[in-house]
């Protein structure tokens, strides 16, 4: 099954410093038809205002990702953890027992570009933790890279959630596939660009969830950089 999620029929949410696109559920945005899939519950497209940002709040027994797509975000967590992230970098937090943390605009004029994604964890009240790695255009271009996991192989992030999370850059005739798996779905994003999914074309900000299907194909793109979600069902 192949349901389109077209980038303009997403949840929005313009605060002047932030502007954010949700597909799924969140905040005062609520869509019976779009609250989860699978354990993948948030991907939040984030601008965020130089100077700007979110300040400390706090989250327990949830798997929070950040993709920087554009500009610099700044972390700073009660674990004692503090960062910069810039385009490349991509960062876990297990929130488990709780942890609070605040997250803002490292530049005064610059916006920061992000995806929040958030993922129902396998276990719950585990130790907080944090990881950060940077995984280069060169690693994701032409192919499927892994950047989280539960067991954090390839060098990828570890996740407490049996979930693939795989992030690819196309172009041309660059052509990328992958198995799907029985009681598995798969969430496509497209952060930026196009690429055609399983014969679907896709641009800037749409996705394609997929169920039921042999495989996930994505060629015929155009710069595009696409997040891929493979779940369990």
């Amino acid at each position: 099954m192949l349901q389109i999620r077209k980038s303009t029929t997403r949840g929005k949410a313009d605060h002047g410093w932030l502007n954010s696109m949700h597909t799924f559920s969140f905040a005062n945005y609520y869509d019976p038809r779009y609250t989860s899939f699978g354990p993948l519950r948030v991907i939040n497209e984030d601008r965020v205002q130089g100077g700007q940002g979110f300040g400390t709040h706090s989250h327990a027994n949830m798997e929070i990702i950040s993709y920087v797509l554009g500009g610099a975000l700044e972390h700073k967590d009660s674990m004692g953890t503090g960062s910069v992230l810039r385009y490349g970098d991509v960062q876990r937090m297990s929130a488990g027992s709780g942890v609070s943390h605040s997250e803002f605009n490292h530049s005064a004029d610059e916006t920061v570009h992000f995806l929040q994604i958030w993922l129902f964890p396998d276990q719950e009240n585990i130790a907080p933790s944090y990881q950060e790695t940077h995984f280069a255009p060169e690693a994701k271009r032409g192919q499927l890279r892994l950047i989280a996991a539960k067991d954090g192989r390839d060098g990828a992030l570890l996740i407490h959630q049996d979930a693939n999370i795989y992030a690819t850059i196309l172009d041309g005739k660059d052509r990328v596939q992958l198995p799907l798996a029985p009681r598995r779905g798969v969430y496509v994003q497209v952060a930026r660009g196009q690429v055609q999914v399983n014969g679907i074309p896709l641009d800037t900000g749409d996705a394609l969830q997929i169920s039921d299907e042999a495989q996930v194909t994505l060629e015929n793109a155009t710069d595009a950089e696409v997040l891929v979600f493979d779940v369990p069902l």
